[in-house]
């Protein structure tokens, strides 16, 4: 399948008609779109009772820093142990990290955890555990079947200071989508 467009550094927004129950009202960054498939981070599910704190012991860092308590995200189904930072460029910057559109990076080593417990993290950043993938032709199969909405993806959300349903709601309506309006029931027009 030739790729007419990327996808690469938008929002994923499930509308009512997922079917997966694990994506009801998610937000998806996309952090890579291609013939391959594609690889995103679910933006709005905080782990309930997992903080940065709990991670940085697993990993033997430790130094906590000022964001000992900030959450964890469950990024997706896949790989659930593995972790990932989406952030802002900055002083903490990771030779690794994959440079996204928009400035913002990916970073899946320890280098970048370890500069955040040291306090040195950059502007804006977010940890997730796992990620949301898709194989080839897959997700262009699901956004036929109306079960995503693709969207810029404006910081702002995508580090919401508290992850949650409202990013859902937020998400929508920056596109001018009312969430009260969606339908079950794709269409054509």
């Amino acid at each position: 399948m030739t790729m007419t467009f990327d996808l690469t550094g938008k929002l994923l927004i499930s509308t009512p008609s997922m079917g997966d129950r694990r994506f009801t009202h998610s937000v998806i960054y996309l952090c890579a779109y291609g013939s391959e498939g594609a690889f995103g981070l679910v933006l709005n599910r905080p782990l309930p009772h997992l903080t940065l704190g709990d991670v940085l012991d697993q990993i033997g860092i430790d130094e906590h820093g000022p964001h000992a308590e900030n959450p964890v995200l469950s990024g997706g189904p896949v790989e659930t142990q593995r972790g990932f930072v989406l952030h802002t460029a900055g002083s903490a910057e990771d030779a690794s990290a994959t440079l996204l559109p928009g400035g913002l990076m990916l970073s899946a080593s320890t280098d970048i955890l370890r500069a955040i417990a040291r306090g040195e993290a950059p502007a804006r950043w977010l940890l997730a555990l796992g990620y949301a993938g898709w194989g080839p032709g897959q997700l262009e199969a699901e956004i036929a079947q109306n079960a995503w909405l693709t969207a810029a993806a404006p910081e702002d959300l995508v580090f919401a200071a508290t992850p949650g349903e409202h990013q859902w709601n937020g998400a929508l309506r920056s596109m001018g989508v009312d969430p009260l309006s969606l339908s079950t029931v794709a269409g054509r027009a």
